[in-house]
Parts: structure tokens; sequence; C-alpha cells
């Protein structure tokens, strides 16, 4: 058993950590308690992840650590990846293999080419009913207690875009799909759907979130890992903040007018975007957080990191260079 776990009791030794930890978790733990080990690993106070993972799923679970918390609303609405395994003619009452089985139907022989085009209606925007197993509210309360209570409520379906529905593998009464999707997206009632239009049932037996944005499972570490290196290398993997805002324009601050912002004021900085989120720098090698943009064009501070350094202002960022998002706007 890992480290981290036999540990966990012991008093943490807390110290400051500003980072972005690309964690590959492991099923049957639940996303908090994953996060909760990556805060002793890491011996930091302050973690968020940034979207949940059912326990019953693994993957990547971006989790921000320390001052990077101030950015994970902005890694909520990027777009996700997973691979999923379906298992055809069983239905369950939570839509994954942890559940009770309620039906049992023979499975008809697909061809590839037809399953794709079952497939097909599912792609683009659609309409998606929430499960009942899921972690959003009806009067204050969480569906999943209710579910496991034995009510059931009615949910209004949501719009969700599924980007792309790629057959991996087919087998008799099983399907592996890569899904590229929309935030909000629930796989297990895809899975559902797909069944019903089947005639047949389905539930998941497998799932693995491999993206997150542009942020891919191959850049993540597991738990074991972790908590079998030395500190010191720990701290490498993590990544930088701005890491994840770097798809939004970066707008670079003089000493001077990098000071004003620090300290609460909008300015003025020549070339800067019209409207909308931007990352604030002085230089290039210092992250102050985010600003956005007044209508009268002016550059408001909105979400500053707190310096660990009472000698240079923010902490150190993702090394921009020619390419980054936003680069040549300067101030005047």
């Amino acid at each position: 058993m890992p480290c981290s776990i036999t540990c966990m009791n012991k008093p943490p030794d807390w110290h400051p950590v500003d980072g972005v930890l690309l964690l590959d978790k492991d099923t049957g733990l639940s996303s908090n308690a994953a996060l909760q080990r990556a805060k002793r690993l890491f011996g930091t106070k302050k973690a968020g992840h940034t979207g949940s993972l059912d326990p019953l799923a693994s993957g990547l679970l971006p989790v921000c650590l320390g001052e990077a918390t101030k950015l994970s609303g902005f890694l909520l609405n990027h777009d996700k990846r997973y691979q999923v395994r379906i298992r055809w003619g069983i239905t369950t009452d939570t839509g994954d293999a942890e559940g009770k089985i309620l039906t049992s139907s023979p499975v008809p022989q697909l061809t590839r080419e037809q399953m794709q085009s079952v497939l097909q209606p599912f792609q683009g925007e659609i309409l998606q009913k929430p499960p009942m197993y899921s972690a959003l509210k009806h009067q204050g309360r969480r569906l999943y207690a209710l579910a496991r209570q034995g009510i059931e409520v009615e949910r209004t379906p949501r719009p969700v875009t599924l980007h792309a529905l790629n057959i991996l593998s087919m087998g008799a009464d099983e399907l592996e799909l890569d899904v590229r999707c929309s935030k909000g997206t629930y796989i297990r009632t895809l899975a559902e759907d797909l069944g019903q239009a089947l005639g047949c049932g389905g539930h998941v037996t497998r799932l693995r979130r491999t993206g997150v944005g542009d942020l891919t499972l191959d850049q993540a570490c597991t738990e074991a890992w972790l908590a079998d290196v030395p500190a010191a290398d720990r701290l490498k993997v993590l990544l930088p903040p701005d890491r994840i805002v770097e798809y939004l324009p970066a707008v670079v601050l003089s000493d001077e007018t990098g000071f004003c912002v620090q300290h609460g004021q909008a300015v003025r900085v020549a070339e800067s975007p019209m409207t909308g989120w931007v990352r604030l720098y002085v230089g290039q090698t210092r992250f102050l957080g985010m600003g956005e943009i007044l209508t009268d064009g002016r550059v408001a501070p909105r979400r500053l990191l707190c310096s660990r350094s009472d000698e240079s202002p923010g902490i150190p960022c993702f090394p921009l260079d020619g390419n980054s998002n936003g680069l040549k706007h300067r101030d005047g």
C-alpha cells in the first residue's frame, strides 16, 4: 500500500506550493479523496480539483495547489476526452458496473458500419438528461442522495456537445469509444441512450478520462509514483499556474503599471484586447494573475496571485515565447 495512505494520520508539515498537478486518478477513489492525498503529499493546505471523476472512473484529474486554486474555474469550461467501454444487454440503476442490474436483454448482431449509424445522431449538440446518480441538486439535495433512498425526480434535459465518437474496438456485447465532448456531458447517460437506441440497453464498465482542454493523460503521474519519489522530484512535475490559462491573451506590463495593478488599479495598455479575460505579466518572467478589459479599454485586476517573495511581484510562470497567445500586448 502506498505510503500516502499509511501516513495519512501523521501531522502534515505544511508549506506553500503553487502549481498544477496532473494526476492520473485510480479507480475506486473519489475525486475528493484523491485531492486530499495530493494535499498531504505536497504538504499544502490549499488545493482544489477541476471537475470530478466518479470512483469507477480513472484518468486525468487536474489538481490546483496553493495560489493556482484561484484559476481552477478557468478549467471547468474546457472540453473533455474519455475512453469508455460499454457493455450491451444489461442496464443498471447507476448506469455503470457498480449499480444494481435492472434489465437483461439479447444483444443484436451489429457490423461496424451499423454501429456507426447508431452513433451518428448522438454527435454534435444534443439534449441529455442528467442521471439520478449525479451531484446535481434538486431543492437543495444531491440527486445521488435521493436516488439512494429510491426517490426519482424529474430532470430537465440540458444541451451538451459531443464533438466526436470514434470506435476503438467492438465485441459481441461490448463497444469501446473515444469520446470528445463538452463540459457537463454524462458518459453513463450516453451509454444508456445508445443502449436504448439499440433496443437492448447498456451500461459503462470502464471509463478513463484522457484529456481536459489541451492537458493530456500522458503528462500525468500516479499517486503511487508521487508517494515513492523524494519531495523535490514531486515539485518538478508541477505545471506553473498560468499553464492552464495560456489559451487566453497575455498582457505584458512594465514595472510601473504592474505595481499599479497589484494595488488594485486599472491601467491603460497599448494594443490590449478589446474585451474579455487576459493574463497579466510583469516582463516575461512573472505572472501576476488574471485581469479583465473594462468598457473604456483599461485593464483591471481580477484574480491576482499572491507573491511568495517580497522582492518581486507575481510568481514564476510558464515561459512566454513568440507563439504565446497575445504576447504582442505591451503597455505603452
